[in-house]
């Protein structure tokens, strides 16, 4: 049971009879008690004519998957099982980080109808998003008392990344064709796949010219030549704690995976078969054996769930999950914070390993507003924070310097900058015939 603003403004109007008769008289009291009175037995009553929540049934019509930041509707069909007409309100109970807003709504349900309430949800967080409960309060024909109970109706829905890089997939996969020779191009990519033979136009390279078949056909003719196919592209996220900073509001794991997503689209779509893994200590997620849109499909699903880990990476095991997804040469494309020289050891003690065997590029996000205080310095705490933004950027120059002796290529960028940085390398990697 529940009391109504209704039933409380009821009540304070027999404060009215003690202030004419003068407060405490005892016809005002009388007056009072006789006012309380009533007022109980008016909302006895109306308690007793409301319906009952009990007696109502609950279906949820809901979808399985939502893109975080994205619109969802959520269907909440309400049955009236008992004998009389409910009015009255109903919450629906979403975690807040599902983005319901206003999730009160009144309902008008005759006996043996049903009547559908919508939600709109608009997620502000990845992974499950739950509701255990709906409450209902069903109002008496005054509105002053309620009967209110809480039912059990269970929803679901997971809320995945974004992906908002795949805005640079379409002129990424125009590169993509420009290389293989299926658009009109003066200068072609250089692969390792012998494609045809074709005349020699102005713009291409003359080391290609085909000296035989020039002979041969009595006009100059080149090779041309395609990028690699079906290459391996392992992809690796640290998910340990430093992947749990936040920079530009978004933290450092989720702009890897909106990188690893990029580059997993491009490379399924250039035929190159990828596998991803994510990793602190242990796999949070693993995908293996697919491609195109089950790639992506399998990939954001493993993403949704995973959180970072305020551990330190375990880069010593490593080499051994990569062993264990592939024995073949492979791009290994590692997405980890490259800031101190201190937490950057463990990455470090690794690499020659990697390198030995495969190709090595290190993703790393920087932070713009480091970029930003090393140009304010009109005061002395503007200077001491310039000389550290100073310190953290020399640092980071100091770690990729050491990647990159170790036989790795590097990239960097901010938040927005670093997914399509990583699927131009990629491209030019794959121009340069090094996959």
């Amino acid at each position: 049971m529940t009391l109504t603003g209704r039933f409380v403004l009821l009540v304070a109007l027999g404060v009215v009879p003690i202030v004419l008769l003068g407060g405490t008289t005892a016809t005002a009291v009388a007056v009072l008690a006789a006012w309380l009175l009533l007022a109980l037995t008016l909302g006895s009553i109306d308690l007793a004519l409301a319906a009952s929540p009990r007696r109502l049934s609950m279906e949820r019509v809901l979808p399985a998957r939502v893109r975080l930041g994205e619109a969802v509707t959520s269907e909440l069909y309400v049955s009236n099982e008992g004998s009389r007409r409910l009015r009255g309100v109903v919450r629906d109970a979403w975690q807040p980080s599902a983005g319901a807003g206003n999730n009160r709504t009144a309902v008008l349900l005759p006996p043996g109808e049903r009547r559908l309430v919508e939600l709109t949800l608009i997620p502000t967080r990845r992974g499950e998003r739950t509701a255990s409960h709906v409450t209902v309060r069903s109002m008496g024909p005054l509105g002053l008392w309620a009967r209110q109970a809480t039912l059990t109706a269970p929803a679901r829905i997971r809320v995945l990344p974004p992906f908002h890089s795949r805005k640079h997939l379409p002129s990424r996969i125009s590169r993509l064709k420009e290389l293989d020779g299926r658009t009109s191009v003066l200068v072609r990519g250089q692969g390792t796949e012998f494609d045809s033979l074709r005349e020699y136009v102005r713009g291409d390279d003359v080391r290609s010219i085909d000296w035989r078949a020039t002979a041969r056909r009595n006009d100059v003719v080149v090779r041309t030549w395609r990028p690699e196919r079906d290459r391996r592209i392992v992809i690796v996220i640290d998910t340990g704690r430093t992947s749990a900073a936040r920079v530009a509001d978004e933290p450092r794991l989720d702009t890897a995976f909106e990188a690893a997503l990029l580059l997993a689209a491009l490379a399924s779509r250039a035929g190159d078969r990828v596998d991803f893994l994510a990793w602190d200590r242990r796999v949070r997620a693993r995908v293996q054996g697919a491609s195109g849109a089950e790639l992506l499909s399998r990939m954001v699903d493993g993403m949704a769930l995973i959180e970072p880990e305020l551990i330190e990476m375990d880069w010593t095991a490593l080499p051994g999950q990569i062993r264990a997804i592939t024995g073949q040469h492979a791009l290994v494309v590692l997405l980890t914070p490259m800031d101190a020289p201190g937490a950057s050891t463990g990455l470090l003690s690794v690499l020659g390993q990697l390198t030995a065997r495969h190709t090595v590029l290190v993703a790393s996000v920087t932070d713009p507003t480091v970029v930003g205080l090393t140009r304010k310095r009109s005061t002395r705490e503007d200077v001491y924070r310039a000389a550290s933004a100073e310190r953290t950027l020399l640092d980071q120059t100091r770690v990729a310097a050491a990647v990159r002796q170790l036989g790795a290529d590097v990239v960097t960028g901010a938040p927005d900058e670093l997914p399509p940085a990583l699927a131009d390398r990629y491209i030019a990697l794959k121009a340069a015939g090094r996959l």
